[in-house]
């Protein structure tokens, strides 16, 4: 049996498109205002600090960076994403510069922002070492990125790793989690920073039922959609019973309601 070559990079980014602007990740997004909140505060940006949120999602970092009076912008790959996050900056009042693009080949100046950051979000960018390249190159030297990004233990491993058992990812293509991992996070940003930290953030999701959490997953998260079209109809209910017990698992209420323990690592980096 011969194994299958690995896409490249472009078809996989535009893989990676087409998943993100499925459903509606705002749905899944408000579950992660509290990460959001939590980035924001231990980043502790002034007023006036250029900052820019790498796979903004539909906003909400550079929501609440603006909120400081921070000049913002984001940057997704996903135009209903980004439509979304203007729409949300327009009823809060907030002047953020949010536009379509790649995380792996930003249009930024080399040093363009004192402070780069991604909540979920750059973790996903097919190449990873590309990715850290640009996030580098765009923080001014001196310059802070700070980065949640799901690990491959806990939560992270036992979400994504129900996903993967069903609808497994291309042969050769590294983990996601990779940036949820001390060793992986510090391989990627290497030399580019003068020191780094790494700390332990959690994060919870709050549904009516494990059955609602499985419900919204499947109706609004472009990895869910995208493996429940893998498996097909014959395959949804196992792929569903899998996505139940994981939330069961992490499932800190007892009383038929869910609040979802979301562990996350949050690494904070000086640019060298």
């Amino acid at each position: 049996m011969h194994n299958q070559p690995t896409p490249d990079n472009a078809t996989l980014t535009q893989a990676g498109r087409a998943v993100w602007s499925s459903g509606d990740f705002n749905v899944i997004a408000r579950q992660t205002m509290n990460v959001a909140e939590n980035l924001i505060r231990t980043a502790d940006p002034r007023p006036g600090v250029n900052v820019l949120d790498i796979a903004c999602g539909s906003g909400n970092v550079a929501l609440i960076a603006a909120r400081r009076y921070c000049a913002v912008t984001g940057i997704d790959i996903a135009d209903n994403l980004i439509a979304a996050a203007r729409r949300r900056a327009e009823a809060e009042g907030s002047e953020i510069d949010f536009r379509t693009g790649d995380a792996q080949d930003l249009p930024f100046d080399d040093g363009a922002f004192d402070l780069v950051t991604s909540a979920f979000g750059i973790m996903f960018a097919p190449d990873q070492h590309r990715a850290a390249a640009e996030a580098l190159r765009v923080t001014r030297p001196g310059g802070r990125l700070v980065l949640a990004n799901w690990m491959p233990e806990a939560f992270g491993r036992d979400f994504f790793g129900a996903h993967a058992r069903h609808a497994p990812p291309p042969e050769g293509v590294p983990s996601p989690l990779t940036w949820g991992s001390e060793a992986g996070v510090n391989a990627l940003l290497g030399d580019g920073v003068r020191d780094i930290e790494c700390r332990g953030g959690t994060g919870y999701g709050f549904f009516r039922s494990v059955d609602h959490a499985v419900e919204v997953f499947s109706a609004y998260f472009g990895p869910t959609i995208r493996a429940l079209q893998v498996v097909g109809p014959e395959g949804a209910d196992a792929l569903h019973a899998d996505l139940a017990q994981v939330i069961a698992t992490h499932n800190l209420a007892d009383d038929g309601t869910v609040r979802m323990q979301t562990d996350y690592l949050l690494t904070i980096a000086t640019r060298a």
